[in-house]
């Protein structure tokens, strides 16, 4: 009897109805469940990162999408991040270049006005040149453009983080576990009240364990959600290391305070970057071998000065001489730049300050994971792809991939469906897998093809760079594309 009790209950717990027939249902069960141990949302998050936190701020501020119960799984204190502030003096090392276009879109979900704008910097044009031939390509807008004037904006991830924090806090609504590691992630199992076996669900460190819909995992390279699904992820390790430093230059830039320049020098070993933040500060990525990162991390600050601008200044074979050096490379710049003309506005100003502690380094890698989705399961950011950064376009590949998800999700919703099932998620992977892919491989080929320091591919990469600088639309295209501003072509 107690046995036909217990059937009776479950089949009055759950009715015959399709998961997927009505949005009244959905929010009718979650109210059921909310009060359950495993607590039951549509879409988990695991990653507090920039992806993670615009995917959740892009969902609250949706009319559509306003209504689901949403949770951010994070490792980290995220009452540091909220908290983060620096004098205007002092800039983190980890920077990242915004596209107009992600922008755009951090501006439409509110957080853009939530960054801390004195630390944003925004520039209007880029020098490119191969470090063993000097062939050049200047990236700035033709005169009369419609184009924007501005390709991209320079800013802390800190900065970026904070700002979206704050926004989600300005929403509400959004359950946040941080300082919770996950402890594991399995299918969930039938009880009295529902039938979860075919749900993930996270088990964090402080023992709770949410039940997911939807779950994204915005976790990272080694992301533990690609792990659960069983996706693989596949590419290779560069043997190169990127150096990150803070600096102070002589000066504000040869385009003064309201027309700011980046740089990029592609040297056999890899390129090195000067990428402009407010004032007369820039922020260095230099991607090199993990032994002359070592030396460089090494080294006094006036030695690391002299070698971040000789990478700018000097030969290939002066600048590899000056790593074998375990010291002296201020003396060895002084000299050697002696015998080295150079046009000094076609470089970066001279460095005269690195800031104390930001100099640090990490292992480049290339990644991409065979699909971004599986039942109840999707990957955004670097959980799905970790791609160079001689483009720099890390960043704006997760915010894209945001959108995208973003979309498919309210389409689900508006249309009744259940927002985790593959099919109603397949509209994510079709549109940024490929878009992801041709970028990914763009900037590997790029890393090979100048990792060449002499035979056929060097005049021919060279002839190239000069033919698309000489080629005013060619030029703008390229220009739009790396912006977000031109027409997609994927």
């Amino acid at each position: 009897m107690a046995a036909g009790r217990a059937l009776l209950g479950r089949a009055r717990a759950t009715p015959f109805v399709c998961r997927s027939c009505s949005q009244s249902f959905q929010i009718r069960a979650r109210r059921m469940y909310s009060t359950r141990p495993n607590d039951i949302y549509d879409v988990v998050c695991v990653g507090g990162g920039p992806a993670g936190l615009s995917l959740l701020t892009a969902l609250r501020v949706n009319p559509v999408t306003t209504g689901l119960r949403v949770a951010l799984v994070e490792a980290q204190d995220l009452s540091k991040t909220r908290s983060f502030s620096l004098p205007p003096t002092q800039f983190s090392n980890r920077c990242s270049s915004l596209t107009p276009a992600s922008a755009h879109f951090l501006d439409e979900i509110g957080a853009w006005s939530h960054l801390q704008r004195g630390r944003v910097q925004e520039y209007q044009e880029m020098q490119v040149w191969d470090g063993v031939t000097g062939a050049r390509i200047e990236f700035d807008w033709p005169p009369g453009s419609a184009s924007s004037k501005t390709i991209a904006y320079m800013t802390e991830n800190l900065n970026l983080t904070s700002g979206l924090l704050k926004r989600l806090d300005e929403l509400g609504g959004v359950d946040v576990f941080d300082n919770s590691r996950v402890q594991g992630i399995e299918f969930g199992e039938e009880s009295e009240d529902a039938d979860l076996r075919e749900w993930p669900v996270v088990k964090l460190s402080g023992g709770q364990s949410l039940a997911a819909r939807l779950l994204v995992g915005a976790d990272g390279a080694n992301s533990p959600v690609r792990a659960f699904a069983g996706i693989e992820s596949r590419g290779w390790d560069y043997d190169r290391h990127g150096v990150v430093a803070t600096l102070e230059l002589e000066g504000d830039g040869w385009g003064g305070e309201y027309s700011k320049i980046a740089y990029q020098r592609f040297l056999p070993t890899g390129p090195v970057a000067m990428l402009p933040l407010p004032g007369n500060y820039a922020t260095l990525v230099w991607s090199t071998t993990p032994v002359n990162a070592s030396l460089l991390k090494k080294l006094e600050p006036r030695d690391f000065l002299a070698m971040v601008n000789a990478a700018f200044r000097l030969s290939p074979v002066d600048l590899a001489y000056m790593h074998t050096q375990d010291q002296g490379q201020d003396d060895e710049l002084a000299w050697r730049a002696q015998h080295t003309p150079v046009d000094p506005e076609t470089i970066p100003q001279a460095a005269v300050g690195v800031q104390e502690g930001s100099v640090a380094s990490f292992p480049l890698k290339m990644r991409h994971a065979d699909t971004y989705i599986s039942d109840r399961v999707a990957l955004v950011g670097d959980a799905a792809h970790t791609v160079h950064p001689i483009a720099g376009q890390g960043l704006n590949q997760g915010q894209g991939d945001v959108q995208s998800l973003v979309r498919a999700i309210e389409y689900a919703v508006s249309h009744g469906q259940d927002l985790g099932a593959q099919m109603w998620l397949e509209q994510y992977n079709s549109e940024r897998y490929a878009a992801n892919h041709v970028l990914i491989g763009v900037c590997d080929k790029l890393h090979k093809l100048y990792s060449v320091e002499s035979g056929p591919l060097v005049p021919l990469r060279s002839v190239g760079l000069k033919a698309v600088n000489a080629l005013g639309p060619l030029k703008s295209f390229f220009m739009e594309q790396a912006s977000g501003t031109g027409i997609k072509m994927f």
